[in-house]
């Protein structure tokens, strides 16, 4: 969210180089994704599968995560995207090494089909807990409005403190994940002694597994088309709340509310859907929410029925922002819950646990889309000639009306992703269905 701002309006650097930079992160990241996962599911020791990915990972991140936004003075603006380019692309490699075998523990602590959506409920709540926090230390302290900088986050002295400060909560919240979860290595599962080592042909023989299963090619379709959409309003959105909307800092953190309303609401609500209308459903019906509800604001903006003028602006867009965060909860924790689900179908077909190769097939998708949505908001920016350094109220109305269409326009890839998702074959009676098999399956093996 902050790279784009920071290289293109505080460093000054072009939005399409920087967007091509940033993508470029994502598309090399996102082929190392299915093999960390492809590792980790065939890893034996005594710290299980995952840990020893989640421990060795932490100093390359914190490293990585301060030097991509401290590139050294003087550097020519070609060396500074390659400054950039070069640590983005580390930060995201050591991300992977953490995030993959960690959404695979977390598929892995239980077998229930309801408990699983429990589980990913409280993973996404937390998800939400970590996401406020910066948001609040960022835009409520460090991006702080002052009389010269009413969007703090422009103000490049700011920015060594954001990077040192985060830096420094990431060590110390990846350490505590890993070190409190250990417990329960023991109680998970482990590969078979026949289970061959990792090597690029298990990995590839891993791609095929996964790719036989319709549910699993419907989620990675359609969460092709929702990462487009999600780059390019990653990309956009401090744009349009900085720059569209002339929102100071102090009231960019005011959308901490709507959040939180909406995180309580879709990790309570979650579960109860699954129950009442399975998890096809929930994911179809959230994904739209999630797809048209934020770009509202946007749309009635570009035909002038709100502006910046607009009385009680702030409380009218944190009540549109509920329909971002919550059904984006909602169908967060339902594609990780099937996700868990669909690797039973793996095991029982093909004798193995994939959740670590599941988990990361998924995650190259999303990396290989978000570069896309990354470069194309880059280059949105620079096709309606958004200045370098601009300044809030002073950029010319064609140039933010554009802004919003592109806003609005996102919508339709995400929206493609409800087909998709509303063709999960993933239901509780195949659920059950298998459960059963694999029972029998494990019975006749011990007998």
């Amino acid at each position: 969210m902050f790279l784009l701002l920071y290289y293109n309006q505080v460093r000054g650097a072009p939005a399409d180089l920087v967007g091509m930079a940033i993508a470029a992160g994502l598309v090399i990241n996102a082929f190392w994704d299915p093999i960390v996962g492809s590792w980790s599911d065939r890893t034996r020791s005594r710290f299980g599968r995952r840990h020893p990915f989640m421990f060795g990972s932490m100093l390359p991140i914190v490293f990585s995560f301060y030097a991509v936004f401290n590139p050294p003075d003087g550097l020519s603006q070609t060396v500074e995207l390659l400054w950039l380019a070069g640590f983005n692309i580390l930060l995201q490699q050591a991300m992977s090494v953490y995030h993959t075998p960690h959404m695979a523990f977390g598929g892995e602590l239980s077998s229930s089909y309801t408990e699983r959506s429990k589980v990913m409920a409280y993973n996404t709540f937390f998800l939400w807990m970590g996401d406020t926090a910066i948001w609040v230390l960022s835009f409520g302290w460090m991006f702080k409005s002052s009389p010269g900088y009413p969007n703090g986050a422009l103000d490049p002295e700011r920015w060594p403190t954001f990077s040192m400060t985060i830096a420094i909560a990431v060590l110390v919240i990846l350490f505590m994940s890993s070190w409190f979860t250990k417990s329960r290595i023991p109680y998970l599962t482990t590969p078979k002694e026949e289970t061959p080592k990792f090597g690029f042909l298990e990995f590839f023989r891993d791609i095929k597994r996964a790719l036989t299963n319709r549910s699993y090619v419907m989620l990675l379709i359609g969460y092709f088309f929702m990462s487009m959409m999600v780059g390019i309003r990653s990309g956009l959105w401090l744009y349009t709340a900085t720059f569209f909307w002339q929102l100071t800092n102090d009231q960019i953190a005011f959308f901490v509310i709507g959040s939180l309303v909406s995180y309580v609401f879709g990790s309570s609500m979650v579960t109860r859907f699954h129950k009442r209308f399975d998890k096809r459903k929930t994911a179809a019906v959230a994904c739209v929410v999630y797809c048209v509800g934020p770009a509202i604001p946007l749309l009635l903006g570009y035909y002038g029925i709100l502006s910046h003028n607009t009385p009680y602006l702030l409380a009218i867009l944190i009540l549109f922002s509920m329909l971002q965060h919550a059904p984006y909860s909602i169908l967060t924790t339902t594609v990780y819950s099937v996700l868990a689900d669909i690797a039973d179908e793996s095991e029982l077909k093909h004798g193995i646990r994939q959740e670590g190769i599941l988990y990361s097939t998924r995650t190259f998708f999303a990396r290989l889309d978000q570069a896309i949505g990354a470069a194309l908001a880059g280059w949105v920016l620079a096709f309606i000639a958004f200045p370098e350094k601009a300044v809030p109220g002073e950029v010319s109305e064609p140039i933010l009306m554009g802004l919003a269409l592109a806003f609005v326009l996102s919508t339709i890839p995400g929206l493609i992703t409800t087909f998709f998702y509303g063709r999960i074959t993933v239901t509780k009676q195949s659920y059950e269905a298998t459960q059963s098999a694999l029972a029998e399956q494990k019975a006749a093996a011990s007998a």
